[in-house]
């Protein structure tokens, strides 16, 4: 009997997809883009997500639980079908590659200023190859793990509820805002990765209820920003907070433990193991849509991606460039998790009115 998802394993797979590298700039782009009390704008995304979660669902409910590469394959020729397949795996697995770059990045910068970040992206990348070979049950039980590493960390938020100030966090919402498109798109993406939820059809069974682990996840990883950065306006107060690159690097530093220098070093080291699966999760994905063309062993395929990846971390080499190829990157990401379940949408019911599927 083929093993499935549970409910569990799923909902903190998602979970630990969706919380990558963001987390530490969120802060300041909510000062930034919107102003005082700019964590106010969270529930609202939280509400747009939980809406792009409903369209998995509606793709899950019309497809029975077909694989969503059926699915298009019913309906799209292949000469139209394959080009969109390797946008898709070059998107993912760009995405992944730039989630560990920046991570390796900023981990250089604060920690070892003089060392050579390509040594640890081939390092990353090693990780990143066992993980993904080893399929997505067993990426499930080592996010479960690494759920269990690294949540602990949000604890320490606590400590600053001493430095706490309400009068930072000023009576006004809004106030001295600076909204944009772009600002808007890169909040969102904070919250996207749910859409590895479209790829578990085959995994799961009706006990994984993966809609309500979706939703489950989603409304974890909301309740975790709100919790930072409300603590982080109340903290810094939103104009001293839109000067900080990373907020919560900094905010970090503020604990000292009397055996170690720099705990914002060693904290930040326990979030690679967060980073591990969120871009773990991507470079699966794009696994699985490169076996739905190319009928090899997946163990290949996976090497040939990784080196792949790795060549194309090779390029951005500053933290600017990372940074600007991870937000273009994202408004790619966020408009296939918008994108990809509505166009499944229109095939279902095309294929409903055809009578193609009952």
């Amino acid at each position: 009997m083929t093993e499935k998802l549970s409910p569990f394993h799923a909902t903190i797979l998602i979970y630990m997809s969706q919380v990558g590298m963001g987390i530490f700039t969120l802060p300041r782009l909510l000062a930034e883009q919107f102003g005082t009390n700019g964590w106010l704008v969270l529930p609202i995304a939280f509400l747009l997500s939980t809406l792009n979660i409903l369209l998995i669902a509606i793709v899950y409910h019309l497809g029975q639980g077909r694989s969503i590469f059926k699915i298009l394959e019913q309906s799209i020729p292949k000469f139209i079908l394959y080009p969109l397949y390797w946008v898709l795996i070059g998107i993912w697995s760009a995405t992944g590659c730039l989630i560990a770059k920046y991570y390796i990045i900023v981990f250089q910068m604060v920690a070892y200023p003089t060392a050579n970040p390509t040594i640890f992206k081939f390092i990353v990348d090693v990780l990143l190859f066992l993980l993904i070979i080893k399929g997505i049950y067993n990426i499930a039980k080592a996010a479960t793990i690494f759920y269990w590493l690294t949540v602990p960390l949000l604890l320490l938020m606590l400590y600053y509820f001493k430095d706490f100030e309400w009068a930072r966090l000023t009576p006004f919402v809004f106030r001295d805002h600076h909204m944009s498109v772009s600002g808007a798109s890169n909040l969102y993406f904070n919250f996207i990765g749910f859409e590895m939820g479209l790829l578990f059809f085959p995994y799961i069974n009706r006990k994984t209820k993966l809609i309500k682990s979706l939703l489950v996840s989603n409304s974890m990883v909301s309740i975790v920003y709100i919790y930072v950065c409300f603590i982080t306006f109340g903290f810094y107060g939103y104009k001293h907070l839109s000067t900080i690159q990373f907020p919560i690097l900094n905010i970090l530093a503020y604990i000292q433990l009397p055996f170690v220098q720099g705990t914002e070093n060693l904290f930040y080291g326990f979030f690679l193991f967060s980073i591990l699966i969120t871009a773990g999760m991507y470079l699966w994905a794009a696994l699985e849509t490169t076996h739905t063309m190319i009928r090899a062993p997946k163990k290949l395929l996976a090497l040939f991606l990784v080196i792949a990846v790795f060549v194309i971390a090779l390029i951005p080499d500053t933290l600017v460039e990372v940074m600007n190829w991870s937000s273009n990157l994202g408004y790619l990401s966020t408009g296939i998790a918008i994108v990809l379940p509505v166009l499944l949408v229109i095939l279902l019911l095309t294929q409903r009115i055809r009578g193609e599927i009952t």
